[in-house]
């Protein structure tokens, strides 16, 4: 397996190299009420070659101008980036660009990879419903939000309550992204819009948390012996909860069977001890202060 590319390795600001890529379309409203016209609208993803972090605009078709003006809007927020990988989209011919090689869309995982599982499971989450623009852009700025609390890594502690999940929000803010408090008193129309919205990003968090925490832990063939747990291994613990919370606990004990390998483990949260079939929980790398 080669090496990783220079701008995946190297220590830069986030966005400083990144990659781009579209989804789309997805159906929007020009207006709100019903017989309104609707029209396609395209995603563009951005993707941090060093942080992984993820930035997301709503664009309203696939002209260079569109493209264009998304990119003006991501410079303004995340600075402007160096070097810009992309496919060899139409939209994209026309500025200076590192081009993966055509039909070789392996040479841009790590933001192919963001922009399928996005895609994905936004159409599934999103169905029929038909939104505004505006509508869209506040789901995809929730999403991206989402995206940005996924944990990378910890930073090791002797004590579970003094651990720190290590996000690409992170390198971004310097901190946890915090979201609007889901619940608001209201009973005017906007509401039901508003809870449609809420439902759509709780959707998407529970399918793609999922697949998130699925994809820790790779699955190879069985030929090949894989290490248990052991104790005071950090995890992640698979269950539902709220959008954009990862329950984290360390392994205070394992349970191996007679054959040695160990299938449940005893763990501490920071409000309780319990015990959780190994399938729950997903180890992540641990890097010291």
């Amino acid at each position: 397996m080669g090496n990783l590319p220079k701008h995946r390795a190297t220590l830069e600001r986030p966005f400083f190299s990144c990659g781009i890529d579209y989804a789309g379309p997805v159906l929007i409203k020009c207006n709100k009420g019903r017989g309104t016209k609707s029209t396609k609208g395209y995603i563009a993803l951005f993707v941090c070659l060093a942080t992984k972090a993820v930035h997301i605009e709503a664009v309203g078709d696939l002209t260079t101008d569109s493209f264009i003006a998304a990119l003006r809007r991501f410079s303004a927020r995340r600075g402007a980036p160096r070097h810009i990988y992309s496919d060899n989209g139409t939209n994209f011919v026309g500025a200076h660009w590192h081009f993966i090689p055509p039909s070789s869309p392996h040479f841009g995982g790590i933001w192919e990879s963001g922009i399928r599982s996005v895609k994905f499971h936004l159409k599934r989450v999103l169905g029929e419903t038909i939104l505004t623009f505006e509508e869209l852009t506040t789901l995809l700025t929730q999403i991206e939000g989402l995206l940005n609390s996924r944990p990378l890594s910890y930073v090791n502690d002797s004590d579970i309550e003094c651990i720190s999940t290590l996000t690409p929000s992170h390198f971004l803010t310097g901190d946890v992204l915090l979201s609007v408090p889901e619940e608001l008193p209201s009973t005017s129309n906007h509401r039901h819009r508003w809870e449609l919205l809420q439902n759509i990003k709780r959707g998407f968090w529970k399918k793609w948390s999922s697949e998130f925490i699925s994809s820790l832990q790779p699955r190879k063939k069985w030929q090949d012996a894989q290490p248990n747990l052991k104790e005071d291994d950090i995890v992640l613990i698979k269950e539902e909860g709220p959008p954009g919370t990862w329950p984290m606990a360390r392994v205070l004990q394992v349970h191996p069977g007679n054959d040695g390998l160990v299938r449940v483990a005893t763990v501490k949260t920071q409000d309780s001890v319990f015990k959780r079939p190994v399938h729950k929980l997903r180890k992540l790398p641990i890097y010291p202060n």
